[in-house]
């Protein structure tokens, strides 16, 4: 086993220190195939029993972009009608139905089928996760992100997932950001106030 190497300084700054959250857009296209990099990176990020719960609506035509306008809130309009591609960050309560697949070496189907609460939970916290993980994937390949909340889940439900076991969490714009449209950077929390060591 050989150690790890720290990721320079410059991979740190794009997933990490200078990356922002993107409010103005460039008006230049995100092509599908970058759409399915970022989701061939973050695949690979670790949830419970591999469960891989999340599920994407990938928003980039006009028609999908109509619809999902009468889900949002007054202060996300613009900024998500002018992104590029806006994903419907999901997860799946069916998610253990790919089990068998995805975690062979047990009987982990038997864990959340039968189980509602657990098995929501386990899609809500694993689904999150992997709503993160687009995140960082989408910035190491060269994107911006927005990620939101704002909307009206359960019409965001009805137009988009409508017959599926998929439920929405949030939302994450994606292209490549105007500078122009950023705030000035919010404070974050020392180590000292937000964790400890025991």
């Amino acid at each position: 086993m050989t150690d790890r190497t720290t990721l320079d300084d410059q991979a740190l700054d794009t997933l990490f220190r200078e990356a922002r959250t993107a409010n103005k857009w460039q008006d230049r296209p995100v092509p599908d195939s970058k759409i399915e990099e970022i989701y061939n990176l973050l695949k690979f990020a670790p949830t419970s029993a591999n469960s891989s719960p999340a599920r994407f609506v990938f928003i980039r035509t006009p028609d999908a972009k109509a619809r999902l306008k009468e889900a949002l809130s007054p202060g996300n309009l613009e900024k998500t009608m002018t992104a590029p591609v806006i994903a419907i960050v999901a997860h799946d309560t069916a998610f253990y139905d790919k089990l068998p697949f995805l975690f062979p070496h047990a009987d982990a189907r038997s864990w959340f089928a039968g189980n509602p609460a657990l098995a929501e939970t386990t899609a809500f916290r694993n689904g999150t996760l992997q709503g993160a993980y687009l995140i960082l994937a989408a910035r190491a390949a060269g994107l911006d992100a927005g990620p939101m909340s704002g909307f009206d889940n359960a019409k965001v439900d009805e137009l988009f997932l409508a017959g599926t076991t998929w439920k929405s969490n949030f939302l994450v714009n994606l292209g490549y950001g105007d500078n122009t449209g950023l705030f000035p950077r919010s404070p974050r929390l020392s180590f000292d106030e937000a964790a400890r060591l025991e």
